[in-house]
């Protein structure tokens, strides 16, 4: 089999609304935004390009990201839902792109590592799977990546303020494979950030 081409899609279009008023994607950890703390990780993964969907917060998410090697990408519909912005982001990726690996910009847990066992674990199956899905105490987790061609057709249907997991749900060909629990940490509250940052001072 030829060698896949593998992308990055950031999600960065929410509104965040369970975090309080100010951009939870702004919110600082180890002096640095939720959402450049996923684009470092992406950036220093084998993934290119390392496409963000911005929306809600568009001027102030951007500007935090300055001086990074991203194609950012704007979701004027970004209210109606998760699923816009999924598919604003795969849209935006090179037509020979054969798979995406999608991450969400409020799971600053998320490395490099992670990113690259999902791209290693979808080039070396054989056959290539329709998904690989990080696995933390038996649950499905995040990023995800996602075969572009055997998944046309799902994500083109893809709607309302979902993501790629629903459409995994029931697939056969889906690949799982264990991770640790940063895949499953996400900062929706000010409780939930400040359970990182006392996780990073230790």
């Amino acid at each position: 089999m030829p060698e896949p081409t593998i992308a990055a899609v950031i999600l960065a279009a929410g509104r965040g609304t369970r975090f309080g008023p100010a951009p939870k994607l702004l919110a600082l950890l180890e002096g640095e935004p939720l959402v450049r703390h996923v684009a470092k990780a992406a950036l220093a993964s084998s993934a290119r390009p390392v496409v963000v969907v911005l929306g809600a917060h568009a001027t102030a998410v951007a500007a935090a990201l300055d001086g990074l090697d991203l194609h950012l990408v704007d979701n004027p519909d970004h209210a109606a839902g998760l699923s816009t912005s999924l598919r604003a982001g795969l849209a935006a990726l090179p037509a020979d792109t054969s798979a995406a690996i999608v991450l969400l910009g409020d799971m600053p847990r998320i490395s490099a590592a992670h990113i690259d066992a999902l791209a290693e674990a979808y080039r070396f199956a054989d056959p290539r799977p329709g998904a690989v899905v990080p696995v933390t105490c038996g649950r499905r987790g995040n990023p995800v990546l996602l075969d572009l061609d055997r998944l046309a057709d799902a994500l083109a249907a893809v709607s309302g303020d979902r993501g790629a997991g629903p459409l995994l749900a029931g697939r056969a060909d889906v690949l799982e494979i264990a991770m640790d629990a940063s895949v499953a940490f996400d900062v929706d509250t000010p409780e939930a950030l400040a359970s990182s940052v006392a996780r990073a001072s230790r």
